[in-house]
């Protein structure tokens, strides 16, 4: 499988507003990021579980200090 391909795959999850989310990053954020944005939220779809990155996105929770970037990105498409 690609790269391309894996990130897509790793895109859909077990929870349809998080698929919304994450789509809509991808699709107008995720290419124009630097570097380092691209890693963490990389790192995040193959790290955190569906209710922690929830809890971070929506304020119900503080996240961890590694995501707390990628999270205040994906905040602006919820």
């Amino acid at each position: 499988m690609s790269s391309d391909g894996r990130l897509r795959w790793l895109l859909r999850r077990g929870m349809k507003e998080l698929d919304v989310l994450m789509e809509r990053y991808h699709a107008q954020c995720y290419g124009a990021a630097a570097p380092a944005e691209r890693a963490a939220f990389l790192q995040l779809l193959t790290q955190a579980e569906d209710p922690d990155i929830w809890a971070w996105v929506m304020g119900y929770a503080t996240p961890p200090p590694e995501f707390v970037g990628i999270v205040e990105a994906l905040r602006v498409h919820r």
